[in-house]
């Protein structure tokens, strides 16, 4: 078993604010992107143990896209999201620290690109997520 790679971030916004830009489809289309050239065109979002979500991510020039999906496997409001994409699974807790939230990832890694490819990609979103939930506030 593969070691899950881990990111995370700090937020100085509330928990309400750091979860429901977290949890909602329109706030995902802001934030869910790893590079200026890439966006997320679509988000659905059906948060309960076994609800589904997919975010369509595509390169702004339209030369590639896929789709980010899967499975809700735990749900604990505010504090706790699993999920399952493809034959892998991902944590996401949320803490609030004094007047700011961590928000910390945990995910298995694909086999395809390198450890540290995909840490700094997911890196990357965590902090446009920061990002856009701060300047909401």
């Amino acid at each position: 078993m593969t070691e899950k790679i881990v990111v995370e971030t700090i937020v100085q916004a509330t928990l309400e604010s750091v979860w429901s830009a977290y949890t909602t489809s329109s706030d995902i289309v802001k934030w869910n992107t790893a590079s200026d050239d890439w966006h997320t065109t679509t988000a659905t979002v059906d948060l309960r143990v076994g609800g589904d979500f997919s975010s369509r991510m595509e390169a702004k020039d339209g030369s590639f896209g896929f789709d980010f999906a899967g499975t809700y496997t735990k749900i604990v409001p505010r504090s706790l999201i699993e999920y399952s994409f493809g034959d892998r699974t991902a944590v996401v807790d949320f803490e609030a620290k004094d007047e700011a939230v961590a928000v910390r990832v945990s995910f298995d890694p694909e086999t395809q690109n390198p450890v540290e490819m995909q840490r700094g990609g997911w890196q990357a979103i965590l902090a446009n997520f920061t990002k856009h939930v701060e300047a909401k506030n």
